[in-house]
């Protein structure tokens, strides 16, 4: 039994946009988790200190970057959808 695409695949006209957020988001990250690691190198004893309600900073900065990856994730899929969509329909068009 030969299993089939559940979709047309037609040519993704968003691809240059889609590719150049990815980048975009992908240095935004890695700019704000190299100062977790720049701290974690250089200043190691600053993220044991208190930062707020009894956590460390270590604790905050990491679950920071977690949900700054997950935000950036819905980020990125919401808006190369938003781009597909367009660019697709001023193809069909």
């Amino acid at each position: 039994m030969l299993h089939e695409p559940a979709v047309e695949m037609g040519q993704d006209h968003s691809i240059q946009k889609k590719t150049r957020l990815g980048i975009i988001l992908f240095l935004i990250y890695l700019f704000i988790y190299s100062g977790f690691v720049f701290i974690g190198t250089l200043f190691p004893k600053l993220l044991g200190e208190e930062f707020s309600g009894g956590l460390n900073l270590a604790f905050v900065y990491g679950m920071g970057l977690i949900v700054l990856a997950a935000l950036m994730g819905l980020a990125y899929n919401y808006f190369c959808t938003r781009f597909e969509n367009e660019m697709n329909k001023e193809v069909k068009s």
